[in-house]
């Protein structure tokens, strides 16, 4: 089997970080135990494949030779095993394969989602909320932490924009095919023709950078504070707890007033600004590796329509992987898995077919 010298070096390397795990030198120091433990997890999914790949060849090799048994019972069940193993062994090598793949740096990282109300007036601004919605749902489906950084409602009801901090457990390696707009088809409340209206919503996901990943000069940021104007008792509009940071080389604006305190505002508009800065030195590099290589996909491109909501049909299409589920009424409710699924699965086969060109 292709890379198997590197699987066998993968298994080694796992044994021997269980094995530290083990020595009291190690368990002794928390941080140096955080760190085997943390690259003995990275090696457990793969490690346990291959595990499973040595399994499912052994045994293909030992039901062959019983082929050509003159015993016409043991030569059937050699033909069950053999059809049965070999799709098998074709299917583990597949995931393998996937798992080699280079890591995306960013996919242990929490995410920071922006959704902003496109064309469509008041239909887009409810439909804005009814997006979010959808992500928080599907955030608690995934033991995921949903916290809001900045808000803005329309006067129907809806949402304007919203940026939240999503975070948990690997978010932007599932959450990050979302960046784009996305379109709903249906029949608003105030439409009195029963006419389909066509609306748009702007999704940004960006992995959330920390301070290594950016380094912010004080000199290049202004910090103004305001007094909140959303809910927040009797503390609204008496104290200036409200943040707004601008990055003056890039002109980037940052506004929190979620929180009643001012250092904590400060701190969550810090978080958004590091990760605007990061996903614009990370497009900066895809379209740099994108004008080669045509066939890397995701770049978060705004003006791109990824996905569109036909509520009439109860249809959902993803037009970059051409997927249609009829689900929509589960999809809202954030059921969105089989959608997440179905994009990983796409672009992992989009980069094994680029490594095995290369």
């Amino acid at each position: 089997m292709q890379y198997k010298d590197r699987l066998e070096e993968a298994e080694v390397r796992f044994n021997e970080l269980t094995d530290r795990m083990a020595d009291h030198a190690v368990i002794n120091d928390s941080d140096l135990y955080r760190k085997t433990a943390k690259a003995q997890s990275e090696l457990g999914e793969l490690v346990s494949k291959y595990r499973e790949w040595k399994k499912a060849d052994q045994e293909l090799r030992d039901a062959r030779p019983m082929l050509s048994e003159s015993d016409p019972d043991l030569r059937e069940m050699a033909e069950a095993e053999v059809s049965r193993l070999e799709p098998e062994l074709a299917r583990i090598e597949q995931e393998l394969q996937v798992l080699l793949l280079p890591k995306d740096p960013n996919d242990e990282k929490n995410v920071v989602l922006e959704i902003r109300k496109g064309a469509g007036g008041d239909e887009a601004s409810l439909f804005a909320g009814e997006v979010f919605r959808m992500y928080t749902r599907y955030a608690e489906e995934q033991g995921w932490k949903v916290e809001i950084t900045s808000l803005s409602e329309s006067s129907v009801g809806g949402l304007n924009e919203v940026i939240a901090i999503v975070s948990g457990q690997k978010v932007y390696s599932r959450m990050k095919y979302e960046s784009g707009v996305h379109r709903v088809q249906r029949v608003p409340a105030t439409e009195t023709q029963g006419r389909v209206h066509t609306s748009t919503v702007t999704v940004v996901v960006m992995p959330e950078a920390d301070e290594v990943d950016v380094q912010i000069d004080a000199k290049d940021i202004r910090i103004d504070t305001f007094c909140s104007s959303g809910p927040g008792g009797q503390s609204v509009n008496t104290t200036y707890s409200a943040v707004r940071i601008t990055h003056l080389p890039t002109n980037t604006v940052v506004s929190c007033q979620d929180e009643k305190s001012q250092i904590k505002n400060r701190s969550k508009a810090m978080q958004v600004l590091r990760s605007r800065l990061y996903q614009m030195e990370i497009e900066k590099q895809q379209a740099q590796i994108c004008a080669e290589r045509k066939s890397m996909v995701g770049t978060g491109d705004r003006s791109e329509k990824i996905r569109t909501y036909n509520f009439p049909q109860n249809r959902v299409t993803d037009h970059r992987i051409g997927l249609t589920l009829h689900q929509l009424d589960l999809t809202m409710e954030g059921r969105l898995q089989p959608v997440i699924d179905a994009l990983t699965s796409y672009y992992q086969s989009e980069r094994l077919r680029d490594q095995n060109a290369a």
